[in-house]
């Protein structure tokens, strides 16, 4: 008979925050070595969240009254991508300010060069547990 109490909330092992070298350009004054950045898992209701904020209802073309939910996935992985950091605060307004931008979603595309930000997403994606891309995911999911 198998251990249920392996399942309790207090048993879980919680995941812990993950340091990463997102891009070499930021250095550290005094030591000279990039700066690591901090990130974290969010909990499934988050994400579930962060999916349905931008998830669409777009009407069916020839069916009236019929529509399909549409999520836009790179948005949606942008605002995991900001929720999961935790250092640097992407919410700093001295930060934002420094780039020229509103928002953390725009702040960490500012920041980042376009592949350094296409790596980034691969970390997120793996500190929450998604073993492959979210494109390949729904690639896999429509066969």
């Amino acid at each position: 008979m198998s251990n249920l109490t392996a399942f309790l909330a207090q048993n879980a092992i919680n995941p812990e925050a993950e340091e990463h070298i997102v891009s070499k350009r930021f250095v550290d004054p005094e030591t000279q070595k990039p700066m690591k950045w901090q990130v974290a898992s969010v909990d499934s209701d988050r994400d579930e969240a962060l999916r349905k904020q931008h998830t669409k209802r777009l009407p069916v073309p020839g069916k009236k009254n019929v529509f399909q939910p549409t999520t836009d996935y790179d948005a949606y992985l942008t605002s995991l991508a900001v929720e999961c950091t935790k250092f640097p605060n992407l919410h700093d307004t001295e930060l934002q300010n420094s780039y020229k931008v509103m928002g953390a979603e725009a702040l960490l595309k500012k920041m980042l060069l376009p592949g350094e930000y296409a790596e980034y997403l691969k970390i997120i994606q793996s500190v929450n547990g998604f073993d492959i891309g979210m494109e390949e995911a729904v690639e896999e999911a429509k066969n």
